[in-house]
């Protein structure tokens, strides 16, 4: 069987989606695949967003924001939104999920940390289905 593939979208693909790609594929330890793109990339991933990630010891201060393809929709299985409206494209077949987060940008750790972890809890959520369906 083929491990599945997630994409996780957001705009700038700087903070929600790096948060995101860094804590399932930290949990899923290589039986899923991951990958995350953002519709109006940033220049670099948000820093607040990489302190929140850093305090679980996780680090994605290398990661680099990515445009969104079409060829990265295709090739996911499963494709998770996170406050990029409808500039996504939409494939039949695939399954999508919008979650709606509030945005890091511009945000201090404080306000960061909650935004993780409701992330983390629906990273850990998303792995479970995958693996047990």
């Amino acid at each position: 069987m083929t491990a599945p593939e997630v994409l996780f979208v957001c705009v700038h693909n700087a903070g929600r989606s790096q948060m995101a790609a860094a804590l399932l594929r930290h949990y899923a330890m290589g039986r899923v695949r991951v990958a995350s793109a953002g519709s109006e990339p940033a220049e670099q991933v948000n820093p607040a967003a990489a302190e929140a990630m850093a305090e679980l010891g996780l680090d994605i201060t290398a990661e680099i924001p990515t445009k969104l393809s079409y060829g990265a929709v295709e090739d996911a299985d499963v494709v998770i939104t996170m406050g990029c409206g409808d500039t996504c494209p939409v494939f039949p077949g695939k399954r999508y999920l919008d979650w709606a987060l509030e945005d890091p940008a511009g945000q201090g750790i404080d306000a960061v940390r909650p935004i993780r972890d409701d992330i983390d809890r629906r990273v850990r959520g998303l792995l479970a289905e995958l693996l047990d369906g």
